[in-house]
């Protein structure tokens, strides 16, 4: 397999933009129909999407150490799409076919050779893991909302009581959908570790024009059942026993929070430093269990920070620049969730500061480090 034959076939076929997943789809629709069910009816978002993980897997696929651990957890994820092994040779098809329709006189036999040999690669990868994790759990987890609190006019806190055990690690995330946005999954990271009544809990941001995040904030209610998909990624879980500072902004709060409860339950715990960041002080959705945990975990520190509210009597300014001013931090990891934007800048102020990128953990939102960020329907 000639990997750099694949890789500049796959940029050229890239520079056609937009008409590569529509041309895609169009054709996978078309000799397939029955596939479309499995699909939202909205599929602009998808075929970004598609692009991204397309492009992602040729560049990776002559490492494949590196590539299988992300190809196994899309296998498995993708369960909850009701895929099976017998719908990716259909995928399979259309993928060669785009790629003849956009490469003309450049689609030679070779590099249809190659192309198949990458795509075979990636399902067998695929579709074991999906064997084998059919052997340990659901495709999805049915969960019934047992209560929903409405924290801020943006914010919701939602407790959900799945109808099978659901365990995960502190610093996962879950895909949800709701019945009220059939087929569209959003991936939200649990607020706590798990729980002996196997409670789970989120904070949803209502995101404009968000079609998942405006059902779950404003039209959910006690009793409606959401769906749940396995928990996914690494980039957030503690994987050491070094002392932490936690940054985060907005909802980003949830998955630190679960973190810390991790945390509290170590026999000698480590030292945690927070630093919570909000645009004004009424957007400090979650004091009361901050402060509960405060209590049960002495090592804590909390320092909230603000950046729009010159009212506030705290610290002013960006969670970030506060977390700076109070290192240098030397030996403690660092781990930063929030919006895209915020993650980036901070990121970019701990390595001014000094601080090494192997000790600055955070998601990634390009699709393949963490498939928090990756496909929201098949394929």
């Amino acid at each position: 397999m000639d990997t750099a034959r694949l890789r500049s076939s796959w940029n050229t076929v890239a520079a056609f933009g937009g008409g590569v997943p529509l041309f895609f789809y169009s054709t996978l629709f078309l000799t397939h129909p029955q596939l479309r069910e499995m699909f939202p009816a909205g599929m602009s978002s998808q075929r970004d999407k598609l692009v991204r993980a397309l492009g992602t897997v040729v560049a990776h696929v002559d490492d494949l150490d590196s590539a299988v651990p992300f190809l196994q957890q899309l296998g498995r994820d993708h369960r909850k799409f009701a895929v099976t092994a017998e719908h990716y040779p259909a995928v399979g098809h259309a993928l060669l076919s785009t790629l003849e329709h956009f490469l003309h006189d450049e689609w030679t036999p070779d590099l249809a050779s190659d192309w198949s040999a990458a795509y075979k690669l990636v399902a067998d990868v695929m579709t074991a893991a999906a064997r084998e994790d059919e052997q340990n759990s659901p495709p999805w987890w049915n969960a019934e909302v047992v209560r929903h609190e409405r924290r801020t006019p943006e914010i919701a806190v939602l407790t959900l009581r799945p109808d099978q055990p659901l365990n995960w690690l502190p610093g996962q995330s879950m895909a949800v959908e709701t019945e009220l946005r059939p087929r569209i999954w959003r991936y939200y990271s649990p607020a706590t570790p798990p729980q002996p009544d196997n409670l789970v809990e989120f904070h949803v941001r209502l995101v404009d024009g968000g079609p998942v995040s405006s059902a779950l904030v404003q039209a959910i209610t006690p009793g409606d059942v959401l769906r749940l998909g396995s928990p996914v990624g690494s980039r957030l879980t503690l994987d050491h026993d070094r002392d932490v500072v936690l940054i985060s902004g907005g909802t980003g709060l949830a998955p630190l929070k679960a973190l810390l409860g991790q945390i509290a339950r170590e026999p000698m715990p480590r030292k945690a430093h927070l630093f919570l960041g909000a645009r004004a002080a009424r957007d400090f959705y979650d004091t009361p269990a901050l402060q509960a945990l405060d209590r049960a975990l002495p090592t804590l520190r909390v320092t909230p920070v603000v950046s729009d509210d010159p009212r506030f009597s705290g610290m002013q300014g960006l969670a970030a620049d506060a977390a700076v001013r109070h290192g240098p931090w030397p030996h403690q990891e660092i781990y930063v969730c929030g919006s895209p934007a915020m993650v980036a800048g901070t990121r970019e102020l701990l390595y001014a500061a000094g601080i090494g990128a192997e000790r600055v953990h955070s998601e990634e939102f390009t699709g393949y480090q963490d498939p928090a960020a990756g496909p929201g329907s098949a394929f």
